[in-house]
């Protein structure tokens, strides 16, 4: 018993992460609704990245503290099978998306008239087309963010040996020069059998943004949580987010005199222009720099985004799945006042709904872990990112 190891203080999450992804997983449920007024206020109106930026980004960082820390706690079998899990559990929820959508849409077909963009006119026919949504070679629309995020969660195990073997600089020069070459030639890209241009999000773009999450979450670890702050280096990003406000603000939309310093076209973002790159990047440092934004993120405000995030892919599910039906209600019954207040509070319960009973069953599941002898190891995050 003398020698017995202290226990250790359990592993205390940041709450600005859950935050921010809260946030951003509300705002592209709001974005995919473009009947949707409150999308007049989203983050892509001032900036040129939008919410999907942010959720990769972050995604990257969490699966730094969900897996690539326990590669030095526990068999290297053991957190590789913990990916895979998490890949099947992405890969049938994303199933399971694609068969509600497909079968809500042919029913309301029934009742009221649906406009062709809401369903890929490949997939309005017939089942001719199922192995290629199952094999993931078809992505519909609004239904192609997860099958990203499988496939950089796949690539995560090499990730970890290289970072291991030659380091971080070596690995984000790999990883950004893999995105510059697709900047230049954005036919290298995934096929899609619903789009000639291939995946709207690129992994092989993409790939950069979740590699610089992973390695923020490396060098946050190393200070405590946080990155470091830079004064010289804050300012260059709040004037670059100025700038990107300026630029991407609808003022014509708005009745406004057009404000924007430069004449250019919506950076691209199927393969991550440098322009929305550089965005995300400005909003995460600012914010993971800041010990403003873990006040305001233990706010009760910051707590109620910090539920959402914790609870990721169901909200994110839950989210697409209200988008169909807000799509469809508006289109169906009318954009007035009524509708919009009935669509944008029904969802707001429902999402809320799914993240507390999720809450309550991490709860629970926390509670039984030590009369099971399985208590989570100090540095581990308590739930999925």
């Amino acid at each position: 018993m003398g020698n017995s190891p202290l226990p250790q203080a359990p592993h205390r999450r940041d709450h600005r992460i859950d935050a921010l992804r809260g946030m951003a997983l509300l705002m592209m449920c709001i974005d995919h609704i473009p009947q949707d007024v409150l999308n007049r206020f989203t983050m892509r109106n001032i900036g040129f990245a939008d919410a999907a930026e942010v959720f990769v980004l972050l995604a990257g960082y969490a699966s730094w503290l969900a897996y690539g820390r326990a590669f030095g706690k526990k068999p290297a079998g053991t957190v590789l099978g913990r990916i895979g899990r998490r890949c099947w559990q992405l890969y049938v929820y994303q199933m399971v998306m694609v068969v509600v959508c497909i079968a809500t849409i042919r029913i309301w077909r029934h009742f009221w008239p649906v406009p062709v963009d809401f369903l890929e006119p490949e997939l309005a026919h017939g089942l001719d087309a199922a192995w290629r949504v199952l094999s993931l070679q078809a992505l519909p629309g609004n239904l192609n963010i997860l099958p990203l995020y499988i496939v950089l969660l796949l690539g995560f195990g090499p990730l970890f040996v290289l970072l291991r073997g030659v380091g971080t600089p070596v690995v984000l020069g790999l990883s950004a020069t893999v995105w510059l070459v697709v900047n230049f030639d954005p036919r290298l890209n995934f096929p899609n059998w619903l789009d000639p241009d291939g995946w709207y999000f690129d992994p092989l773009a993409w790939q950069f943004l979740f590699v610089l999450g992973v390695c923020a979450a490396r060098v946050a670890g190393q200070h405590g949580g946080s990155l470091p702050r830079v004064p010289g280096l804050a300012w260059v990003c709040g004037g670059y987010l100025a700038f990107s406000a300026v630029q991407s603000f609808p003022w014509t939309d708005w009745g406004l005199a057009d404000l924007r310093l430069l004449a250019m076209a919506v950076p691209d973002k199927m393969i991550l222009s440098p322009w929305r790159l550089l965005d995300v990047l400005a909003l995460f440092y600012l914010v993971q720099s800041s010990g403003r934004a873990t006040a305001l993120a233990a706010t009760r405000g910051g707590q109620l985004m910090a539920l959402f995030g914790r609870h990721s892919l169901e909200i994110f599910t839950a989210g697409t799945l209200i988008d169909l039906y807000a799509r469809l209600a508006l289109t169906s019954f009318g954009t007035g006042w009524v509708m919009q207040v009935v669509v944008n509070v029904v969802g707001f319960v429902v999402l809320l709904g799914v993240a507390r009973n999720r809450e309550r069953a991490r709860q629970a599941a926390r509670q039984s872990r030590p009369a099971h002898g399985g208590a989570v190891p100090p540095g581990v995050p308590l739930c999925r990112n």
